[in-house]
């Protein structure tokens, strides 16, 4: 079994597979589809067990860890892996699959393609909405409605997020890495990354932005259903974050608008080759938290007008898909 724990902001599944999460910009949810936003740096991760007197008492029987959100605030995942072995990997919201809509469950399944591997996947951004899109991850209050929990189940018990990482089986890759020049794809975030100088949460369905969720190249009979780590991953509010740990949580990020018109770069993928596993129908069902709002004859929350951004602000990352070519041209 993989030990699971928690190490300067990320979260590491045995000894070679990293999580960490990514604060970032709330795209504008207006029909338009956005190149892949920044990095505003990492939510920091806490321990559930070293505030056991303080959680909630559901929370000791999950364990895990919690991360800081304000409302409407936009997270991606980031994955660290290692080029040369790498990892299959489920991610669910609310005990939803968020590439497969259907209940969360520890099994590996072929046909309901339900993970990701990591390598080819570098990250994920939101739920998986079909024709090389997602939709955003976005935090929103439990017992309103509006999150991918809600929509799909009809009801919000769990929030969060869960993960589960699982090792390849002995004999399917290298254990030591091989030795190369150049390795693009040992840190998935190098070029995604753009640093810049109390109630339970779960997430819901914020803008469009373009991103494949590469079907598994190597086949699910690579995968060791026996050998795996798994955690829970709890969203507090700020206000519930300060009253657990005592501590200030991260600021609330700038605006879409103001990050537009200051030049920042945004960030697409060289994954051409590539398929896309297709969106269930129940994910490509769920409505955007500004649908929600609407729905329920709310005025706007969040400005959502439209964003242009330049093909030149647009930094193109390219995605290794054969762990056994070393692509070391100019790119």
């Amino acid at each position: 079994m993989l030990q699971v724990t928690a190490k300067e902001e990320m979260l590491w599944f045995g000894e070679r597979f990293g999580v960490t999460f990514e604060r970032t910009l709330r795209i504008p949810d207006d029909g338009k589809t956005y190149p892949l936003p920044p990095s505003l740096g990492h939510f920091p991760i806490k321990r559930v067990k070293d505030y056991a007197e303080r959680v909630p008492d559901d929370w000791r029987e999950h364990g895990g860890v919690f991360i800081p959100m304000y409302q409407r605030e936009a997270l991606w995942l980031n994955f660290f892996p290692q080029h040369w072995k790498p990892n299959a990997v489920k991610i669910a919201v609310g005990k939803i699959n968020a590439v497969s809509g259907q209940p969360w469950s520890q099994e590996l399944h072929k046909k309901k393609k339900d993970y990701m591997v990591c390598p080819p996947q570098p990250w994920l951004d939101g739920i998986n909405a079909g024709r090389n899109t997602i939709r955003q991850f976005v935090a929103m209050p439990l017992g309103m409605g509006y999150t991918v929990e809600g929509q799909v189940t009809g009801e919000e018990r769990f929030g969060g997020i869960q993960i589960i990482v699982y090792e390849p089986k002995p004999g399917k890759f290298p254990d030591e890495p091989p030795l190369q020049r150049f390795i693009p794809n040992g840190d998935s975030g190098t070029f995604y990354r753009m640093a810049l100088g109390g109630a339970e949460m779960g997430l819901g369905a914020g803008g469009k932005m373009r991103q494949k969720i590469y079907p598994d190249p190597h086949g699910i009979d690579t995968w060791d259903a026996e050998n795996y780590g798994r955690v829970y991953v709890h969203i507090v509010n700020s206000l519930m974050y300060r009253e657990i740990t005592g501590e200030e949580p991260p600021p609330t990020p700038i605006t879409t608008k103001l990050y537009a018109a200051a030049g920042y770069p945004w960030f697409d993928l060289y994954d051409e080759r590539l398929d896309d596993i297709a969106a269930p129908e129940n994910l490509q069902s769920v409505k955007s938290i500004k649908e929600m709002d609407a729905d329920k004859g709310f005025a706007p929350q969040q400005d959502d007008d439209s964003v242009n951004v330049p093909e030149d602000k647009i930094i193109k990352y390219p995605v290794q898909d054969n762990p056994d070519v070393v692509d070391d041209g100019d790119w």
